[in-house]
């Protein structure tokens, strides 16, 4: 029992065998100590080195035959306490780190995607309290939601659509979305600045693709369950961008 408890505790083979024999005569002469473990001596003064240092045992050079004496178990404690020192000294390190590492980062023209799933139980609400995060990003950028809008989105929420532009969040936005020909109802659902142009060439888009800044959002709502795919990358939000661009600009 106690040996696999010391093993949790760092400590290896050799050494719960000697640290033990030790504990049990008190005080014992390294040749002694290697007589009643099985262990030559050279080892013997390697594996009680570890045990000072982990302060369980010490030295008493006393006299003129060196002995190995056991310190009280409760000095066990000195094990955890120099851990925590450790890991003191680790977190500050981490946090000087940190904050060296955000300065850098914040040199480069680069982002770390960050990418996120979202299932049908929690689309709705998504929807809902990402939309803010979403149009300040627009805001940042071009000021234009563009993208590709599956008709299916509408049929399920479609008051998330509403309120979208009746909550005044958009009033800065512009909306250029390419759109199905099955989507010619939303023609009725205009409000001030949202576009819609219907592609021909779209018919067998399934999905939902908006860029939104720095955001690439993919909805799936034509089969069941629904799913949402966020990426936050501004690199590929960018690329897209242009993508969509092209495309509206060159339809009638």
């Amino acid at each position: 029992m106690i040996n696999d408890i010391l093993k949790k505790l760092g400590f290896g083979d050799k050494e719960i065998e000697v640290y033990l024999a030790i504990l049990k005569n008190g005080k014992i002469a390294p040749a002694d100590l290697a007589k009643t473990t099985g262990i030559n001596r050279t080892t013997i003064y390697s594996v009680t080195k570890e045990l000072i240092q982990k302060g369980v045992i010490a030295q008493d050079l006393g006299g003129s035959v060196t002995y190995f004496v056991a310190t009280p178990p409760g000095d066990l404690n000195q094990i955890a306490k120099r851990e925590e020192k450790q890991l003191e000294e680790k977190k500050g390190l981490i946090d000087s780190a940190i904050k060296e590492l955000a300065t850098l980062a914040g040199q480069t023209k680069y982002s770390i995607p960050k990418i996120v799933f979202v299932a049908e139980e929690d689309l709705d609400n998504y929807l809902y309290k990402q939309t803010p995060i979403w149009i300040e990003s627009i805001l940042a950028n071009d000021k234009t939601w563009w993208g590709f809008q599956d008709s299916n989105l509408v049929r399920y929420y479609e008051k998330w659509i509403d309120w979208t532009w009746e909550s005044g969040l958009s009033k800065e936005v512009n909306l250029k979305l390419l759109s199905n020909e099955s989507a010619e109802e939303l023609k009725d659902k205009q409000f001030p600045r949202r576009k819609i142009k219907f592609w021909k060439e779209a018919k067998e888009f399934d999905s939902t693709l908006w860029i939104a800044g720095d955001y690439l959002i993919m909805v799936v709502t034509n089969q069941s369950p629904h799913y949402l795919v966020e990426i936050h990358d501004a690199t590929l939000a960018h690329s897209l961008r242009l993508v969509f661009k092209g495309i509206w600009n060159g339809l009638k």
